[in-house]
C-alpha cells in the first residue's frame, strides 16, 4: 500500500506491543435465492489487543463473535477494513506459525487417539518427531489428559470435556504466541469449566495472548484483562472491568443486631432481609467497621456493589433496543 493509499485511509500506527488490531472490519453474506440480499455480519469494527493479553469477546447468537475471529484467522475474507495479527496483514504464511485456534465444535478424525492427533498436528507444523515426543506429554499434562488414555483410547470414544481438552492441546502444538478460542467453556459441566479456565490463566502466566468467545459471563469477568461487546456486527463497548463497571468504591454490607435508628446513618436505604439489616454502605467502610461494636451488631458480610458484567450486558442491549437471539 503506497503512502498516499494510507494517508486517506487514516490508518493507525501499529505499535510492536500489539498483537492484534482492526480497522473498521467489514463483512456483508449475500443471501436469498437470487443472491440479491445483503446482510452485514460485521459493520467497521476496530479495536486493539496487546500481547499477553487475555481479552474477551462478548455478544449474542449471531452477533458477528465468530465471523470476526474467522476473518482474523484468514478464513473469512473480509469485505473492507483492514487488520494485522503480530504486526502482520492478514493472511502472512509465516504468522500462522505463531497462532493456535479451538473452535467451538472441534472436528477431528475419530478413529485416531488423543496421541495420533497431536503427532498429525505436529507434523502440519513440520515439528520434528523427537521434539514432539517432549511436547505432547507436556500438553497432556496441561489439559489434564492421562498420557495412557491419550495413547490407547479413541477420539469417538471421547467425552465433551475431553474433546475440548485434546482441542486446546492440538491448539497450543505449536507453541503459539497468540491463541483464538471459540467458546472453549461450551458444553462443558462446572469442573471442566474451572478446569479450563486454569488453563487459560496458565497461558496468560506464559505471556501468551489469548482472544476468546463466550457466552459464560461470569468466567470472562474472572480471567479477562479487557472485554468488548459486539452487538449486530457492532463494537458498542470495550474496556477493562473498571472502566466498563466502574471503580469498586460502593460496598453493600450486612449485619446482625444492633438498632435500625443507629444503623441507618450508615446504611440510609435500610431493609431487612431474613432477620440481617441490608443495604449499601455510606461512608468509609474502616470507619463503619470501627462503630459496629458501639451499635452493638455483628457484621455478616460485606461485598463490592458494583454490577456484574452480566447485567452491564444486559443493560446495554436492553438500551439499543436488543432482544434475546434464542
Amino acid at each position: 500500500m503506497d503512502s498516499a493509499v494510507a494517508t486517506r485511509l487514516q490508518l493507525p500506527v501499529f505499535d510492536r506491543s500489539i498483537a492484534l488490531q482492526t480497522y473498521e472490519l467489514s463483512k456483508t453474506y449475500r443471501t436469498g435465492f437470487w443472491m440479491n440480499k445483503r446482510v452485514a455480519s460485521l459493520n467497521t469494527v476496530s479495536l486493539t489487543v496487546y500481547e499477553g493479553e487475555t481479552f474477551g469477546l462478548l455478544g449474542q447468537n449471531g452477533a458477528g463473535k465468530t465471523t470476526l475471529l474467522k476473518t482474523l484467522l484468514g478464513i473469512v475474507r473480509p469485505t473492507s477494513g483492514r487488520a494485522t495479527l503480530l504486526g502482520k496483514p492478514l493472511g502472512d504464511r509465516t504468522v500462522k506459525q505463531r497462532i493456535g485456534y479451538l473452535p467451538e465444535n472441534p472436528y477431528f478424525y475419530d478413529y485416531l487417539t488423543g496421541w495420533e492427533i497431536l503427532n498429525f498436528t505436529g507434523d502440519l507444523f513440520g515439528i520434528g518427531r523427537s521434539q514432539q515426543r517432549k511436547r505432547i506429554p507436556e500438553l497432556l499434562d496441561l489439559v489434564g489428559l492421562a498420557q495412557s488414555a491419550a495413547k490407547k483410547k479413541q477420539l469417538r470414544q471421547y467425552s465433551k470435556g475431553m474433546l475440548q481438552r485434546i482441542g486446546m492441546a492440538q491448539a497450543l502444538m505449536n507453541d503459539p504466541d497468540l491463541v483464538f478460542l471459540d467458546e472453549p467453556m461450551s458444553g462443558l459441566d462446572p469442573l471442566g469449566r474451572y478446569q479450563m479456565r486454569e488453563i487459560i490463566l496458565s497461558l496468560k502466566s506464559q505471556g501468551k495472548t489469548i482472544f476468546f468467545n463466550s457466552h459464560v459471563l461470569s468466567d470472562v469477568e474472572k480471567i479477562c484483562d479487557r472485554v468488548a461487546l459486539l452487538a449486530r456486527g457492532e463494537m458498542i463497548a470495550i474496556g477493562s472491568m473498571q472502566e466498563l463497571l466502574g471503580t469498586a468504591e460502593n460496598y453493600r454490607v450486612s449485619v446482625k443486631g444492633g438498632k435500625p435508628e443507629t444503623l441507618h446513618q450508615w446504611i440510609p436505604n435500610l431493609e431487612l432481609q431474613d432477620g440481617l439489616w441490608t443495604g449499601h454502605l455510606n461512608g468509609e467502610p474502616q470507619d463503619f467497621l470501627g462503630s459496629l461494636r458501639l451499635m452493638n451488631a455483628q457484621l455478616i458480610s460485606i461485598d463490592l456493589a458494583r454490577p456484574s458484567l452480566e447485567e452491564f450486558f444486559v443493560r446495554q442491549l436492553r438500551e439499543r433496543g436488543i432482544q434475546s437471539s434464542s
